[in-house]
This record gives C-alpha cells, sequence and structure tokens, in this order.
C-alpha cells in the first residue's frame, strides 16, 4: 500500500510511501489519505496526527502522469464544493490531495523530508505545524505545468506566510529552503537531515500531555476567526469558557497546589 499508518500511544503516524513517484499523490491515495485522517478525528483515544513522507521525498504533488491522460467528469464533480461546505466532520468531503478540505477538531503535524511542493505543499499547509527537515524545501512547483492551486494553496499560503510573501510565491513558483520557511513562517521547527518524523513525534508527545479540551477550543476559536469579525470573532471564542468549567478549575487547583511554579513543567 502506498498509504500507511501506525499508532504511538495516543499519535497517529501516515505515511504517504510511493518511493517510484516521490510521493505523488493519486485518487486512490488521496481517498486513503482521507479515510485515515477521518478515521482519526473520530478515535477518542488518538490526540494528535502526524502526516510523513518517506526519508528524502514528503510529496511531490498530485500524480501529474494520471492527469496527462485527463482525470474525466466524474473526478470533477465529486470534488465539486459550493457554498454550504464547511469542511467539518459532519459533511465530510475529500479534497484532491485528500483530506485537505477537512477541518479536524485534533491537530496534525506534517514531518517533512526532501520536497513538498505542488499538491505536496498544500498538503503541508492543511497541517497545524510543520517540521522541516535543514535539506527540505517547499514551492508551488505546479507552476511550471499549468495546474493551478485547487487544494487550498492560495486559501492557507496567505493567512500563514502573509498576502505579499504568498504572491512571491504563488507567481514565480520557485523552490523555498527550509531555512526561508522557518523565516516566513512557513515552517514551525528545523531538524537535522533524517529527523523529521523524530522531531514530530516528540512536539506530538509535548501536545498531547496537555488538558485537551481547552487546546482543542483555542485551536477552534483561531481557525474560526478568519471568516470572523473582531466583535463575533471574540463572541465565537468566549464560548470556550465552557471547557474552563470542565478542564480550566482542576487544573488553576493544580497550579495553586504548587504545580508549574517557576517555569517547572515536569509533573504537569
Amino acid at each position: 500500500m502506498s498509504i500507511k499508518a501506525a499508532t504511538h500511544g495516543e499519535i497517529r503516524v501516515v505515511t504517504i510511501d510511493r518511493p517510484e513517484a516521490r510521493n505523488a499523490v493519486d485518487p486512490e491515495m488521496a481517498s486513503q489519505l482521507f479515510a485515515e485522517f477521518t478515521a482519526f478525528d473520530r478515535d477518542p483515544a488518538l490526540k494528535v496526527a502526524i502526516l510523513a513522507g518517506i526519508p528524502g521525498a514528503f510529496c511531490a504533488g498530485f500524480d501529474l502522469k494520471r492527469a496527462a491522460g485527463g482525470m474525466g467528469e466524474t473526478w470533477y464533480a465529486e470534488h465539486e464544493l459550493d457554498a454550504s461546505f464547511d469542511g467539518h466532520d459532519d459533511q465530510p468531503r475529500k479534497g484532491p490531495m485528500g483530506p485537505t478540505r477537512l477541518t479536524l477538531s485534533k491537530p496534525v503535524i506534517a514531518a517533512i523530508s526532501g520536497p513538498a511542493v505542488a499538491g505536496g505543499m498544500e498538503l503541508a499547509l492543511w497541517c497545524d505545524m510543520r517540521v522541516m527537515e535543514r535539506s527540505a524545501y517547499m514551492g508551488v512547483y505546479c507552476r511550471r505545468w499549468g495546474v493551478p492551486l485547487i487544494d487550498g494553496g492560495t486559501v492557507r499560503l496567505p493567512r500563514i506566510v502573509g498576502h505579499g510573501r504568498a504572491m512571491d510565491l504563488i507567481l514565480t513558483g520557485r523552490q523555498v529552503e527550509a531555512e526561508e520557511c522557518l523565516a516566513i513562517g512557513l515552517a514551525n521547527r528545523l531538524c537535522d537531515d533524517g529527523a523529521a518524523l523524530e522531531t514530530a513525534l516528540e512536539l506530538a508527545g509535548q501536545i498531547s500531555r496537555f488538558p485537551q479540551a481547552c487546546m482543542r477550543a483555542d485551536r477552534k476559536s483561531a481557525l474560526e476567526q478568519w471568516s470572523l469579525d473582531i466583535p463575533h470573532a471574540l463572541a465565537n471564542e468566549w464560548k470556550s469558557a465552557e471547557t474552563f468549567r470542565a478542564e480550566g478549575s482542576a487544573g488553576a487547583a493544580r497550579f495553586a497546589s504548587g504545580k508549574g511554579r517557576s517555569g517547572d513543567f515536569s509533573e504537569i
């Protein structure tokens, strides 16, 4: 199989494994990725997911050899969206690259080795955080072949790096090295070559230790505020107060008992 998955405690690792095509994703693989991440989101035992590639290749994008033969009207129809679609799990719809139209309730980290380009970059942008090896890179490589970004790239890239930088990358299609990715916010962490998955697992482990309801509420508010003006965004954020009833009081009591003093969080 070209998509593999494994569970490490409370962390689910989904791996694209198609080395002969630099991890290019075909429609069957997209369906597998979609199924893996919807299953992750619905599993109460899992807290964080990691999307990884093979050593030296995260994902080279959509399979252009498949696209060269024409995708057929059925493919276009099944990916059509209208304004009522909100990306949540009550009306899941897969994107051309798989999970890229889902708004999950739990975080996903991309572990990037080698290229994350074209549709592969769109997969990385869909993730909440991106760990990149120092020799890894991103880029809108599909610019060279007359293939547009149709799986979130033109939406998420400006929101992550700002409009001006996004226009640079979208219009030129240039290679963006890991150091620049870190500098402009495309990457959240850099690591040595060969260490992307290990670093992502360590980061996921840190995230999984936190009280989950409050963390997910903050994540949800940060995602939803983009479509709201400030008064409505603040009102939406206040809904998270309900999680304080469930988790925050207990956490405040732990702090009051002496936990976490002087920045020591080893026992929380």
